[in-house]
């Protein structure tokens, strides 16, 4: 399964428009991606998700930066940076990987904190964000003993 983990590896760090033509043959057809904005089944719905990324950010890139495979499951953790109306965003997540028999996934489930990593970046909610942020933290302004 490690040779491909590492196929998946290269296919996500050289994700374009262009690469989306392989899907078929890392994702097995009725595989199931979830993140904290979608919950899709199938290669044609998983698609279409990469697709609306790269018409809705500029220069999205994924780079792993560690990688954990154990049987048919693989965790790998990941920085992805893009820039929305020009500014430049960095996410760092986690992604929960369980394959088939044939080392195509069958699930793929992301992990990140879309507050903390992504809305806090943007320039009307973001202070917003941080302010609730560090409000409800247990050290934060909200915590009173």
């Amino acid at each position: 399964m490690n040779t491909n983990v590492d196929a998946l590896v290269r296919f996500y760090e050289a994700l374009a428009p262009a690469t989306l033509g392989e899907l078929p043959r890392l994702y097995d057809e009725n595989a199931r991606l979830r993140d904290p904005f979608n919950d899709v089944v199938g290669i044609d719905a998983i698609e279409r998700i990469f697709l609306d990324m790269f018409e809705r950010l500029d220069a999205p890139r994924f780079h792993v930066t560690h990688r954990m495979v154990e049987g048919s499951q693989a965790m790998l953790v990941w920085t992805f940076d893009f820039s929305l109306r020009g500014r430049s965003i960095r996410v760092r997540g986690v992604t929960h990987l369980l394959l088939g028999e044939d080392g195509r996934v069958l699930s793929h489930h992301d992990y990140w904190d879309p507050a903390g990593e992504f809305y806090a970046a943007l320039p009307v909610i973001g202070p917003l964000v941080r302010w609730l942020t560090r409000r409800l933290s247990a050290g934060g302004a909200g915590h009173r003993r």
